[in-house]
């Protein structure tokens, strides 16, 4: 078989905790990809330049950081969990719906920093959930959870293709400011390299037809807090619902429970597998009590990690923001129209490759994904650089590096939670760290291009993925010492603890005569 029946037995048992999980990050990547396409109509409609829109990518992006670090106080209960991945996808449902009223750039940063919170809260909480219900297993489903990501991605620009305007720049625009009015218009993720000399855009008369494209994903996206709320009916957590006890467990179901080891280092966890107290927001996790007296490699672990994603989490946010520049500037100079299609491949790229992990992550160990394609992502910018010149390659390298760094989060996720035996805050820690990365990276690759010409894009890329897999030979190193201070700290305990005493004679045989006993009265009932 494919997949053990004992994980398509627990699949089964939360399935539609993991369905609705899996949903939720389908409006996360809505959310994140609809920007790029749209931006210059956003531009229009707000009368802005281009030097002021990009604070409304920093507040969207500086808010979901901020929601990583905070989503995790609401995983103390499956209520509040679940109420807060209902009204965050409700909240950008109502976002995607009132951009077209938002005729001023302020109002137009607050309303995409409202909607980035709610995707921060749901980016901690999705993954936590479904790393409680899973544990060891996890990998596997982490995995599907970031392929909704892409497809969200996927699907954001093209519902905005067909109502982009085509007369939105004012009648005074330069040559360089059409190069780049392209690269949005061709890019799933906004850049943070804009020209400093971009005009103010008058808003046109004509009616702003990209408003359709918003209110239909606002449509979309409203299946998603429908499927939580049915959830939270379902495991009556609805004030206004009545409780009642709970479903009794099928027999395979049973049979996986009775066959399950017991484990005294992991708690059990209730319905749906939530855990309580075992994961919080970032700020709890590091004035948390219990974690005192632990060695030092298990924040070792925690941080190494989350250094991990800084770097890979920043290679996708530049990569995707920054390669138009590259291909239509020299020594590449692709036509504006056939670069544009490189961000598309990137990130049916990195679709595909998290689609694919699915089952390779049940096959194989995390760790031995993350070899592969932290050394695939080196190589393949490795290749860029050497063939900086051909333009074949650059589409097959964009294509390879979506499909080599589309599996680092969940795999690096469910690796160091693996380690810290699903105890701490590694998710939130993680979670937090990646966001940070596409944040800062982006900024800093930005000014270096600007400064140092467009081939620093692919020279800061390389820097960057070899630091990540010196972090992860870190990670690995720390976990090799964290289990030797582990083991021997058990070893010492067991050594102090003192001897049970040896149970007398007398009572040794006393159980004899309770089993003849049993034995008698077996036979009488046979015999009757």
């Amino acid at each position: 078989m494919l997949i053990e029946e004992r994980i398509l037995t627990l699949f089964r048992r939360n399935c539609q905790h993991t369905l609705t999980y899996w949903s939720v990050f389908f409006s996360f990547g809505l959310s994140i990809a609809f920007l790029g396409p749209t931006i210059l109509d956003l531009k229009c409609q707000t009368g802005s330049t281009l030097q002021e829109i990009t604070w409304v990518f920093f507040s969207q992006q500086l808010c979901l950081l901020i929601g990583s670090s905070i989503g995790g106080v609401f995983t103390k209960t499956l209520f509040w969990a679940l109420a807060a991945l209902l009204f965050s996808s409700l909240i950008i449902s109502v976002v995607l719906a009132i951009l077209p009223l938002c005729y001023n750039v302020l109002l137009l940063a607050v309303a995409m920093a409202v909607s980035g919170l709610a995707m921060g809260i749901i980016d901690t909480i999705a993954n936590i959930q479904l790393v409680s219900i899973y544990k060891k297993d996890s990998a596997i489903f982490l995995q599907a959870l970031h392929f909704f990501i892409g497809l969200g991605a996927l699907v954001s620009p093209l519902i905005a293709d067909p109502f982009i305007s085509e007369h939105c720049l004012g009648s005074n625009s330069t040559e360089n400011a059409t190069e780049i009015i392209q690269h949005f218009r061709s890019s799933f993720r906004s850049p943070v390299f804009l020209a400093e000399d971009s005009p103010h855009s008058e808003p046109v008369g004509e009616k702003a037809y990209v408003a359709y494209a918003f209110w239909i994903m606002a449509l979309i996206n409203l299946p998603v807090p429908i499927a939580v709320f049915v959830l939270m009916y379902q495991e009556k957590l609805l004030p206004f619902c009545p409780n009642s006890t709970p479903r009794l467990l099928d027999k395979d179901e049973l049979a996986m429970e009775t066959k399950a080891p017991e484990d005294t280092e992991i708690s059990e966890p209730d319905d749906a597998g939530f855990h309580h107290g075992e994961h919080g927001n970032i700020f709890s996790c590091c004035m948390n009590g219990s974690l005192r007296g632990l060695p030092v490699t298990f924040f070792g672990i925690h941080i190494l990690g989350g250094l991990v994603l800084f770097m890979t989490e920043g290679i996708m946010g530049v990569y995707a923001g920054f390669v138009y520049t590259y291909a239509v500037s020299a020594p590449m100079s692709l036509h504006a129209k056939m670069a544009g299609y490189l961000n598309c491949i990137f990130w049916a790229a990195v679709t595909a490759g998290r689609l694919v992990s699915i089952p390779l992550s049940y096959r194989f160990r995390s760790v031995h994904l993350l070899v592969i394609n932290l050394a695939g992502v080196i190589v393949t910018l490795v290749l860029l650089l050497i063939l900086y010149t051909n333009r074949v390659f650059l589409f097959v390298g964009t294509t390879l590096l979506g499909l080599f760094i589309s599996s680092v989060f969940p795999c690096i996720v469910a690796y160091t939670e693996d380690i810290l035996e699903y105890r701490g805050c590694a998710t939130s820690v993680l979670v937090t760290t990646a966001g940070m990365g596409e944040m800062t990276l982006q900024v800093l690759v930005g000014s270096l291009i600007q400064k140092k010409g467009t081939y620093s894009f692919l020279v800061c890329g390389l820097v960057i993925g070899c630091l990540s897999f010196i972090f992860f030979l870190s990670v690995i190193l720390c976990n090799h010492i964290h289990r030797n201070l582990t083991g021997a700290s058990k070893k010492a305990a067991l050594e102090e603890a003192p001897p049970a005493p040896a149970p007398h004679a007398s009572e040794k045989a006393a159980p004899e005569p309770k089993v003849a006993v049993i034995q008698t009265e077996s036979m009488k009932c046979d015999s009757g």
